[in-house]
């Protein structure tokens, strides 16, 4: 069974909109360091916090080959995100960079069970 989406339905979900901010984790200069697992596993442990303290809703760690590392989605501003980002154990170490961009989704979209 197809759902006929209307202009009226998309124009009145588009007012539904909440800014979210994305953070793109590439690999950095001493991602292959000898302890990066290690620190990585810190990254892992601070992402952790901010799930729990409802800053960082979605986490995708990239398990293929490149440069890429990873996605989040925060329920922060760029400047806060950037901050958060700054501090990160990974990021200080040179193991992974990262891109950090605004943009908005629906608030209550959640990744299948």
């Amino acid at each position: 069974m197809s759902t006929t989406i209307t202009d009226d339905y998309m124009r009145q979900m588009m007012t539904t909109t909440k800014p979210y901010t994305v953070v793109i984790l590439t690999k950095g200069p001493n991602f292959n360091r000898p302890d990066a697992m290690s620190i990585i596993w810190e990254h892992g442990r601070k992402n952790f916090q901010l799930r729990a303290e409802g800053l960082l809703s979605v986490v995708c760690p990239i398990r293929s080959e490149g440069d890429k590392a990873g996605v989040g989605v925060f329920n922060a501003d760029v400047e806060q995100t950037t901050k958060l980002m700054e501090a990160d154990p990974a990021v200080k170490a040179g193991v992974l960079n990262f891109e950090v961009h605004a943009t908005r989704s629906f608030p209550g979209d959640s990744l299948p069970e």
